[in-house]
């Protein structure tokens, strides 16, 4: 109040600068302000301390907002104590939390330090003591620690194993030798001689003296044959199984009077088949195979004979204009027969086993000509339609491979791979230029011929295997056989796009790799299917024609004679094969 009556004194001041209240001669002197510090409090007895070496051991209070002092290390890190905290339920703040549990302080223990402590943990029941400043305290089984002079699971010498091995081999030996003979001590000793390797027979060099091995029971000797018989087909097993080749003929003569081969076609042989009708009825049965029919295929150009693939490791090859009979059976695989294909003129045609031989025989006198395997399984054989390239043999593998021989010189000169399934199909278009094949992993592929890289993928969501593709006689079309029971129409120009307008169905192959064909004018598209039937359908309505009721069982092959206007072949896994009009 004193300040401020002094202000208000000093407002009354004349035109002069003095105060008419003061008189002149007054001398007392003014008031002065009291100083005051703007600087906050400092708790100077930290300070103090520090000044003084002593060991600061208050810790930080995490409320706090300002420190009056400089801490240390160890003050700033130190854990929370005391209270709670007041905006965390277990005391701890939000910030220093790093765990869902609380704060997780970073060990710095190496992961193959830790994982052979917990390992000697679970095997010998001790560890190293992580807590413990010096590395000699341990955890755990005190006594057994002692026993094994604390080694861990990771520290066990290599020959402190072999000695152990073989310590426990020769304790099992000398429990079973209680009953033995007693031999000669000297000859016991002696490494040299028969009776010490027959005492030490189960020692680590047991079994390299001949005459030793105890005899095998029949179920370790069958066990062995199996295991041998395995390891062979898996290292070796570049060829597949070794038939001897036979060949019967059973026609009157393989000449006739006139000194011509009974393979000959007949002269009076129609030169093509212009307009095609549906057949009605059965004509004749083939019946010679002792199992299933898996493939024919008539004689190209002429069809005056058919050729049969069976399961019964059997070709055959019938009459169709004359008598009807068998005319050759050619037996040179041990496994079903898988596939057959012609070459161009009919002399020589290949055939696929099961047994992983790929044979190409001559058909009039039933002679192998040569022999191919990779050691698996081919599910496809085809020649090069070129006359200029007959001695190109492409084959579709269980290995996903489509393998190239030249048959001339026995080589492989290419392989395929991009597949990622088994190869069910190949078929040359665009005037043998390209092949699509098609295979388990539910894909087309086209490849230009000779060229190992993919020109045209097609794979989509709703496609399924196709295990059976035939090429439409203007070759524009292909027609595959997908197992959704349905037969898919593909162009073969440049994009290979699929034509959603044709669509074939009505008829069951889901599961069977039924043959689809066409008629030689391409007016009728035809297939078997899993019930026995051959279905018919119009290639431009896309209309079911007709069905025939022709097998027991599966109707796995159909072709269209190449000459006759209405005569089919039909063959199925009943055995029998069945010529229709």
């Amino acid at each position: 109040m004193d300040l401020l009556q002094h202000y208000h004194n000093d407002d009354e001041l004349d035109e002069h600068g003095q105060n008419p209240n003061s008189s002149p001669d007054s001398s007392s002197p003014p008031r002065l302000l009291p100083s005051k510090s703007a600087a906050p409090k400092v708790d100077d007895t930290m300070l103090a301390l520090t000044v003084a070496n002593q060991t600061l051991s208050k810790p930080i209070d995490p409320v706090q907002h300002a420190v009056a002092f400089n801490p240390t290390y160890d003050q700033l890190w130190a854990p929370v104590l005391g209270p709670a905290h007041p905006y965390a339920k277990d005391g701890i703040a939000q910030g220093m939390r790093n765990h869902k549990l609380g704060f997780v302080e970073n060990a710095a223990i190496d992961s193959f330090v830790f994982d052979e402590q917990y390992n000697t943990f679970h095997k010998y029941g001790y560890a190293a003591d992580p807590s413990a400043s010096a590395g000699n305290n341990y955890v755990g089984d005190l006594d057994t620690l002692e026993k094994t002079n604390g080694i861990s699971v990771y520290n066990i010498p290599q020959h402190e194993q072999k000695k152990r091995k073989i310590e426990k081999k020769r304790e099992v030996t000398e429990e079973e030798g209680d009953g033995d003979d007693v031999m000669d001590k000297e000859e016991v000793e002696n490494p040299a001689t028969d009776a010490w390797l027959m005492k030490n027979r189960k020692s680590p060099w047991a079994g390299k003296k001949e005459g030793l091995q105890t005899e095998l029971s029949e179920e370790q000797q069958k066990y062995a044959e199996e295991h041998a018989r395995k390891k062979a087909e898996k290292a070796g097993g570049e060829k597949g199984e070794v038939v001897a080749d036979k060949t019967t003929f059973h026609g009157k003569e393989e000449r006739d009077y006139q000194g011509r081969s009974w393979l000959a076609p007949p002269k009076d042989a129609k030169a093509s088949n212009d307009h095609c009708y549906i057949p009605k009825r059965l004509v004749h049965t083939w019946s010679g195979h002792t199992k299933g029919v898996s493939a024919i295929r008539f004689f190209p150009k002429y069809g005056h004979l058919i050729l049969s693939a069976g399961m019964d490791t059997k070709v055959k090859i019938w009459d169709v204009f004359n008598s009807g009979k068998c005319m050759r059976t050619y037996m040179g695989h041990s496994k079903a027969v898988r596939d057959i294909s012609f070459c161009n003129d009919g002399t020589k045609f290949l055939t696929a086993s099961y047994d992983k031989n790929i044979k190409y025989w001559d058909t009039e006198t039933g002679q192998v000509i040569s022999t191919f395997s990779t050691g698996k399984i081919p599910y496809v054989v085809k020649l090069n339609p070129d006359d200029d390239k007959q001695n190109i043999l492409l084959a579709g593998m269980s290995d996903k491979k489509i393998v190239q021989w030249d048959m001339n010189s026995g080589q492989i000169t290419q392989e395929y791979d991009q597949h990622l399934g088994a190869v069910n199909t190949i078929t040359f278009v665009d005037n043998n230029r390209r092949f699509v094949t098609s295979s388990d992993d539910k894909s087309l592929r086209v490849w230009e011929f000779g060229i190992p890289v993919v020109i045209k993928y097609i794979s989509e969501p709703h496609m399924h295997s196709m295990p059976a593709i035939s090429l439409h006689p203007n070759s524009n079309w292909l027609a595959a056989q997908s197992l959704d029971n349905q037969i898919l129409i593909y162009s073969t120009r440049e994009r290979f796009q699929l034509n959603k307008k044709k669509r074939f169905a009505g008829h069951i192959v889901a599961g069977y790799a039924c043959q689809v064909n066409f008629s030689p004018d391409g007016r009728f598209v035809m297939s078997g299917d899993g019930e026995g039937k051959c279905w018919f359908w119009d290639w431009k309505s896309c209309k079911v024609f007709r069905t025939l009721k022709c097998h027991e069982g599966v109707c796995i092959g159909c072709e269209w004679h190449p000459l006759e206007q209405s005569k089919v072949a039909t063959c199925g896994w009943d055995g029998l094969i069945k010529y229709w009009d």
